[in-house]
C-alpha cells in the first residue's frame, strides 16, 4: 500500500519516513506485509491514514490545489480529514487511530456489521426494528442511496440482514468483522478515547469539517475532539455530508487516499457533480492529477 506513489514522489516517501517513525514500522508493514497482519484493525487504520497523507503531499507538490470549502472523512477518514485540515499533527494521528483500533478490538465482545444493498428507503425503519426487537442494533453507515451498513450484536444483525431479503433488499451481506462499529457496543471504546484525547491538542480546522452523524460543520479544535468521540457509537451520514457540500455550492470532489469507493458513492449521491480518486493504478506513480485543476472555487476534500 502506498509504495508505487512513494517511489515516483519524493514528498510521498517523506510522509512515509515520518510515519516509520511514529508508527511503529507502519510503512514497512504497508509496503511488504504480510498482508494477514496488515489487515489488522490496529495496522490497517494508521497504514490508511499514512497513504492519505502521502497522497495528500504529493497532489499539493504537483498541482495547484486550492484551499478547500469543507473536509470530509468517512468513519476511520475523520482522523485522516483532521490531518489533512490541521486539526492533529501526523504524528498525533497516526498513534490515536492505532490506539482507536484497540480500543475498538477490546470492545469488540460478539459484534457484526452487514451490508444492505437496495432496500428501499421506506424499508428502513421496519428493518431497525426487526434488529431492535433481538438486541442491540443500530444503522451503522447510510452510504449512498440504497446502501447502508447495519452494526450491533451479531443476532441482531443476523436476523436483519435475513428480514432485508424480504423487505425487497437485492443484497445482505454479513461482514467478517468482529467489532460492531458506530453501535452503542462501542461505549466502553468511546470512554477510554474521551480520555486519551483529553490530553491531546487540537487546533481549529482551516475549514469546516463535517461531522459523520449529522454532517454538521465543526470549526473548533474542541468540536472535533469530541467528533472522534462521538462517532464511534453513532452512524455515519454520507449521504448527508455530501448533501450538505453540494447545497453549500460545492461543484468538485476529491478523493484522497488509497481507493476509490468514496468517489463512487459521490456520483450516486450528487450525479451532476464531479468526482475525482486521485489513486489511479494506470496512473504514474498511482497519482492521478484532476484534469481541471486549478479546480473552480468550493471544492470538498474527502478523505
Amino acid at each position: 500500500m502506498g509504495q508505487s506513489l512513494a517511489d515516483a514522489h519524493e514528498e510521498a516517501a517523506y510522509v512515509f519516513e515520518v510515519a516509520n517513525f511514529a508508527g511503529e514500522g507502519i510503512t514497512e508493514l504497508a509496503f511488504r506485509g504480510p498482508e494477514e497482519e496488515l489487515n489488522l484493525t490496529v495496522n490497517s487504520q494508521p497504514a490508511i491514514l499514512v497513504t492519505s497523507i502521502a497522497y495528500l503531499s504529493a497532489i499539493r507538490h504537483s498541482s495547484a490545489l486550492p484551499k478547500p470549502a469543507f473536509f470530509a472523512g468517512h468513519s476511520m477518514g475523520q482522523y485522516s480529514a483532521m490531518v489533512a485540515a490541521g486539526v492533529i499533527s501526523l504524528e498525533t494521528g497516526l498513534r490515536l487511530v492505532r490506539e482507536r483500533g484497540r480500543q475498538m478490538q477490546a470492545s469488540a465482545a460478539d459484534g457484526a456489521m452487514a451490508a444492505v444493498i437496495g432496500l428501499p428507503d421506506e424499508r428502513v425503519a421496519e428493518l431497525e426494528a426487526t434488529g431492535r426487537s433481538v438486541g442491540v442494533f443500530t444503522i451503522a453507515n447510510r452510504n449512498s442511496p440504497g446502501q447502508i451498513v447495519v452494526s450491533g450484536e451479531r443476532a441482531a444483525v443476523e436476523a436483519a440482514a435475513e428480514k432485508a431479503k424480504e423487505l425487497g433488499a437485492k443484497r445482505a451481506i454479513v461482514l467478517p468483522v468482529s467489532v460492531a462499529a458506530h453501535s452503542p457496543l462501542m461505549s466502553r471504546a468511546a470512554d477510554n478515547m474521551r480520555e486519551i484525547l483529553a490530553g491531546v491538542e487540537f487546533a481549529d480546522p482551516v475549514a469546516p469539517l463535517l461531522a459523520n452523524a449529522d454532517a454538521r460543520p465543526l470549526t473548533t479544535g474542541d468540536e472535533c475532539r469530541a467528533e472522534l468521540v462521538e462517532h464511534l457509537t453513532r452512524g455515519v451520514d454520507w449521504i448527508a455530508a455530501v448533501e450538505r457540500m453540494s447545497a453549500a455550492g460545492v461543484t468538485s470532489f476529491i478523493e484522497v487516499g488509497p481507493g476509490k469507493v468514496l468517489t463512487g458513492l459521490i456520483k450516486r449521491i450528487a450525479p451532476d457533480a464531479e468526482a475525482f480518486a486521485l489513486d489511479d493504478q494506470s496512473a504514474p506513480g498511482r497519482l492521478a492529477i484532476p484534469p481541471s485543476l486549478v479546480i473552480e472555487a468550493g471544492t470538498g476534500v474527502p478523505t
